[in-house]
Protein backbone atom coordinates (compact mmCIF):
# COMPACT_ATOMS: atom_id res chain seq x y z
CA UNK A 1 0.00 0.00 0.00
CA UNK A 2 1.10 3.47 -0.73
CA UNK A 3 1.63 6.29 1.24
CA UNK A 4 -1.39 8.04 0.33
CA UNK A 5 -3.89 5.16 0.24
CA UNK A 6 -2.11 3.98 3.74
CA UNK A 7 -3.04 7.63 5.31
CA UNK A 8 -6.53 6.88 4.32
CA UNK A 9 -7.40 3.22 4.70
CA UNK A 10 -4.61 1.02 6.86
CA UNK A 11 -5.47 0.56 10.43
CA UNK A 12 -2.23 -0.36 11.56
CA UNK A 13 -1.69 0.30 15.10
CA UNK A 14 -5.77 0.11 15.50
CA UNK A 15 -7.56 -2.35 17.91
CA UNK A 16 -11.23 -3.05 16.91
CA UNK A 17 -14.18 -5.42 18.84
CA UNK A 18 -16.52 -6.95 16.36
CA UNK A 19 -19.25 -8.48 18.10
CA UNK A 20 -20.85 -11.00 16.00
CA UNK A 21 -17.60 -11.36 14.34
CA UNK A 22 -17.37 -15.25 13.79
CA UNK A 23 -20.50 -15.66 10.96
CA UNK A 24 -21.77 -13.95 8.29
CA UNK A 25 -21.49 -10.19 8.12
CA UNK A 26 -19.54 -9.50 11.07
CA UNK A 27 -16.91 -12.31 10.12
CA UNK A 28 -16.69 -10.09 6.78
CA UNK A 29 -15.77 -7.14 8.89
CA UNK A 30 -13.52 -8.68 11.43
CA UNK A 31 -11.35 -10.16 8.55
CA UNK A 32 -11.50 -6.81 6.40
CA UNK A 33 -10.14 -5.15 9.57
CA UNK A 34 -7.89 -7.70 10.92
CA UNK A 35 -5.89 -7.56 7.29
CA UNK A 36 -5.79 -3.88 7.11
CA UNK A 37 -3.84 -3.57 10.02
CA UNK A 38 -6.31 -3.74 13.28
CA UNK A 39 -5.95 -6.12 16.19
CA UNK A 40 -8.89 -7.52 16.32
CA UNK A 41 -11.45 -8.86 19.09
CA UNK A 42 -13.93 -11.31 18.15
CA UNK A 43 -17.11 -11.73 20.43
CA UNK A 44 -19.59 -14.70 19.81
CA UNK A 45 -21.06 -17.02 21.83
CA UNK A 46 -19.94 -20.33 20.42
CA UNK A 47 -16.40 -20.95 21.20
CA UNK A 48 -15.66 -23.00 18.23
CA UNK A 49 -16.66 -20.31 15.32
CA UNK A 50 -15.36 -18.03 17.79
CA UNK A 51 -11.27 -20.42 17.31
CA UNK A 52 -11.72 -21.38 14.22
CA UNK A 53 -12.46 -17.38 13.05
CA UNK A 54 -9.29 -16.13 15.44
CA UNK A 55 -7.13 -19.29 13.99
CA UNK A 56 -7.85 -18.53 10.35
CA UNK A 57 -6.90 -14.45 11.08
CA UNK A 58 -3.74 -15.08 13.26
CA UNK A 59 -2.69 -18.12 9.82
CA UNK A 60 -2.74 -15.76 7.73
CA UNK A 61 -0.59 -12.97 9.45
CA UNK A 62 -3.07 -11.00 11.25
CA UNK A 63 -3.14 -9.71 15.19
CA UNK A 64 -6.51 -11.48 16.48
CA UNK A 65 -7.75 -12.74 19.65
CA UNK A 66 -11.41 -13.99 20.62
CA UNK A 67 -14.07 -13.22 23.56
CA UNK A 68 -16.87 -15.99 24.24
CA UNK A 69 -19.76 -13.60 25.46
CA UNK A 70 -23.17 -13.32 25.58
CA UNK A 71 -24.72 -10.25 25.30
CA UNK A 72 -28.36 -11.18 26.14
CA UNK A 73 -27.90 -9.78 29.80
CA UNK A 74 -26.82 -6.76 30.97
CA UNK A 75 -24.79 -8.79 33.21
CA UNK A 76 -23.39 -10.15 30.28
CA UNK A 77 -23.15 -6.91 28.00
CA UNK A 78 -20.74 -5.45 30.36
CA UNK A 79 -18.63 -9.08 31.06
CA UNK A 80 -17.67 -8.65 27.32
CA UNK A 81 -17.10 -4.76 27.60
CA UNK A 82 -14.56 -5.81 30.24
CA UNK A 83 -13.26 -8.80 28.62
CA UNK A 84 -12.94 -7.37 24.91
CA UNK A 85 -10.70 -4.83 26.49
CA UNK A 86 -8.07 -7.28 27.72
CA UNK A 87 -6.46 -8.76 24.50
CA UNK A 88 -5.12 -5.22 22.84
CA UNK A 89 -6.61 -2.73 25.01
CA UNK A 90 -9.19 -0.19 24.63
CA UNK A 91 -10.46 -0.54 21.67
CA UNK A 92 -10.48 2.50 18.88
CA UNK A 93 -13.48 0.99 16.56
CA UNK A 94 -16.23 -0.82 17.85
CA UNK A 95 -18.75 -2.91 15.31
CA UNK A 96 -21.67 -4.00 16.69
CA UNK A 97 -22.52 -6.72 14.30
CA UNK A 98 -24.20 -9.38 17.21
CA UNK A 99 -27.91 -9.83 16.15
CA UNK A 100 -30.82 -12.09 16.91
CA UNK A 101 -33.73 -12.25 14.51
CA UNK A 102 -36.95 -13.53 16.02
CA UNK A 103 -39.73 -12.98 13.77
CA UNK A 104 -42.81 -15.48 15.14
CA UNK A 105 -46.14 -13.86 13.07
CA UNK A 106 -47.12 -10.81 14.88
CA UNK A 107 -49.83 -11.01 16.99
CA UNK A 108 -47.70 -13.97 18.74
CA UNK A 109 -45.06 -11.78 19.59
CA UNK A 110 -44.18 -11.83 23.40
CA UNK A 111 -42.75 -9.44 25.67
CA UNK A 112 -39.77 -12.16 26.17
CA UNK A 113 -39.48 -12.02 22.05
CA UNK A 114 -39.35 -7.94 22.44
CA UNK A 115 -37.08 -7.83 25.29
CA UNK A 116 -34.65 -10.22 23.63
CA UNK A 117 -34.32 -9.07 20.70
CA UNK A 118 -33.72 -4.98 21.82
CA UNK A 119 -30.75 -6.63 24.60
CA UNK A 120 -29.09 -8.06 21.65
CA UNK A 121 -29.94 -5.66 18.92
CA UNK A 122 -30.03 -2.45 20.74
CA UNK A 123 -29.04 -2.65 24.20
CA UNK A 124 -25.78 -4.19 23.48
CA UNK A 125 -24.95 -1.27 21.07
CA UNK A 126 -25.29 1.41 23.33
CA UNK A 127 -23.83 0.05 26.60
CA UNK A 128 -20.49 -0.94 24.48
CA UNK A 129 -20.67 2.30 22.66
CA UNK A 130 -21.05 4.66 25.45
CA UNK A 131 -17.72 1.99 27.53
CA UNK A 132 -15.80 2.31 24.58
CA UNK A 133 -16.55 5.82 23.10
CA UNK A 134 -15.20 7.62 26.48
CA UNK A 135 -11.99 6.28 25.76
CA UNK A 136 -11.87 6.80 22.29
CA UNK A 137 -12.32 10.41 22.46
CA UNK A 138 -9.71 11.04 25.25
CA UNK A 139 -7.29 9.36 23.20
CA UNK A 140 -8.67 12.07 19.40
CA UNK A 141 -10.06 8.72 17.42
CA UNK A 142 -12.94 6.50 17.90
CA UNK A 143 -15.27 4.77 15.36
CA UNK A 144 -19.06 3.37 15.79
CA UNK A 145 -20.10 1.01 13.46
CA UNK A 146 -23.48 -0.37 13.87
CA UNK A 147 -24.53 -2.98 11.11
CA UNK A 148 -28.70 -1.89 10.39
CA UNK A 149 -30.93 -3.51 8.19
CA UNK A 150 -33.39 -2.30 5.46
CA UNK A 151 -36.48 -3.04 8.20
CA UNK A 152 -35.00 -0.09 9.71
CA UNK A 153 -36.48 2.12 6.68
CA UNK A 154 -39.31 0.05 5.39
CA UNK A 155 -41.49 -2.85 6.35
CA UNK A 156 -40.98 -6.40 4.55
CA UNK A 157 -40.72 -9.81 4.93
CA UNK A 158 -42.24 -9.57 8.44
CA UNK A 159 -40.26 -6.76 10.01
CA UNK A 160 -41.68 -7.15 13.35
CA UNK A 161 -39.39 -6.52 16.19
CA UNK A 162 -36.55 -7.46 14.77
CA UNK A 163 -37.37 -3.64 12.25
CA UNK A 164 -37.89 -2.03 15.25
CA UNK A 165 -34.73 -3.01 16.91
CA UNK A 166 -33.10 -1.70 13.73
CA UNK A 167 -34.72 0.96 13.66
CA UNK A 168 -33.37 1.98 16.98
CA UNK A 169 -29.71 1.47 16.28
CA UNK A 170 -30.37 4.31 13.17
CA UNK A 171 -31.47 6.50 15.83
CA UNK A 172 -28.45 5.39 18.24
CA UNK A 173 -26.05 6.28 15.67
CA UNK A 174 -26.98 9.53 14.99
CA UNK A 175 -27.34 9.98 18.77
CA UNK A 176 -23.68 9.17 19.29
CA UNK A 177 -22.58 10.99 16.17
CA UNK A 178 -23.85 14.55 17.90
CA UNK A 179 -23.01 13.31 21.47
CA UNK A 180 -18.93 12.71 20.33
CA UNK A 181 -18.94 15.25 17.39
CA UNK A 182 -15.79 17.23 17.82
CA UNK A 183 -13.97 14.41 19.66
CA UNK A 184 -12.13 12.45 17.10
CA UNK A 185 -15.22 10.07 17.63
CA UNK A 186 -18.25 9.07 14.27
CA UNK A 187 -20.47 6.89 14.37
CA UNK A 188 -22.34 5.26 11.29
CA UNK A 189 -24.33 2.24 10.35
CA UNK A 190 -23.89 -0.20 7.13
CA UNK A 191 -27.25 -1.40 5.60
CA UNK A 192 -27.19 -4.40 3.87
CA UNK A 193 -29.80 -5.86 1.05
CA UNK A 194 -30.51 -9.42 1.97
CA UNK A 195 -27.48 -11.24 2.80
CA UNK A 196 -26.88 -14.74 2.85
CA UNK A 197 -25.85 -15.24 5.99
CA UNK A 198 -26.82 -17.83 8.82
CA UNK A 199 -29.10 -14.79 10.69
CA UNK A 200 -31.47 -15.73 7.96
CA UNK A 201 -31.56 -19.42 7.18
CA UNK A 202 -35.06 -19.39 7.17
CA UNK A 203 -35.52 -17.48 5.05
CA UNK A 204 -32.72 -19.35 2.13
CA UNK A 205 -34.97 -22.59 2.82
CA UNK A 206 -37.58 -21.17 -0.19
CA UNK A 207 -35.45 -20.95 -3.62
CA UNK A 208 -38.15 -18.55 -4.98
CA UNK A 209 -38.00 -16.24 -2.18
CA UNK A 210 -34.27 -15.84 -2.57
CA UNK A 211 -34.59 -15.31 -6.49
CA UNK A 212 -37.28 -12.75 -5.69
CA UNK A 213 -35.14 -10.59 -3.51
CA UNK A 214 -32.38 -11.06 -5.76
CA UNK A 215 -34.54 -9.92 -8.47
CA UNK A 216 -35.16 -6.64 -6.71
CA UNK A 217 -31.45 -5.77 -6.32
CA UNK A 218 -29.40 -3.71 -9.53
CA UNK A 219 -26.42 -5.82 -9.55
CA UNK A 220 -28.90 -8.98 -9.95
CA UNK A 221 -27.55 -10.97 -6.51
CA UNK A 222 -27.82 -11.31 -3.12
CA UNK A 223 -25.07 -10.05 -1.22
CA UNK A 224 -22.18 -12.16 0.64
CA UNK A 225 -20.21 -11.27 3.80
CA UNK A 226 -17.52 -10.16 1.83
CA UNK A 227 -18.92 -7.11 0.11
CA UNK A 228 -18.61 -5.34 3.58
CA UNK A 229 -14.97 -5.54 3.67
CA UNK A 230 -14.48 -1.89 1.61
CA UNK A 231 -17.11 -0.41 3.22
CA UNK A 232 -16.13 -1.18 6.76
CA UNK A 233 -12.43 -0.64 6.36
CA UNK A 234 -13.45 3.02 4.93
CA UNK A 235 -15.36 3.89 7.86
CA UNK A 236 -13.08 2.36 10.27
CA UNK A 237 -10.13 4.17 8.78
CA UNK A 238 -9.16 8.02 9.07
CA UNK A 239 -10.15 8.54 5.42
CA UNK A 240 -14.13 8.95 6.67
CA UNK A 241 -12.72 11.81 9.52
CA UNK A 242 -15.66 13.74 8.13
CA UNK A 243 -18.32 11.10 7.96
CA UNK A 244 -20.81 10.62 11.00
CA UNK A 245 -24.20 9.94 11.59
CA UNK A 246 -24.51 8.15 8.07
CA UNK A 247 -26.42 5.34 6.75
CA UNK A 248 -24.28 3.64 4.44
CA UNK A 249 -26.29 1.83 2.11
CA UNK A 250 -24.08 -1.60 1.04
CA UNK A 251 -27.47 -3.35 -0.99
CA UNK A 252 -26.81 -4.15 -4.53
CA UNK A 253 -29.31 -1.62 -5.20
CA UNK A 254 -32.02 -3.11 -3.68
CA UNK A 255 -33.40 0.67 -1.61
CA UNK A 256 -33.12 2.55 -4.95
CA UNK A 257 -36.29 0.82 -5.88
Amino acid sequence: MNDFLGSLFSLDGRTAVVTGGSSGIGRGIATALARAGAATVIVARGQERVEQTVRTLTDAGCRAAGVIGDLSTRAGIHAVADAAAEPFGEPDILVNSAGVNIRPPYPEITEDDWDATMTVNALAPFLLGQRYAQGMASRGYGRLIHISSQQAHRAFVGSGIYGASKGAIESLMRSEAEAWGGTGVTSNTLVPGFVLTPLNARLQEDPDKIAALAARTMIGRNGVPDDFAGAAVFLAGAGSAYVTGHSLFVDGGLSAH
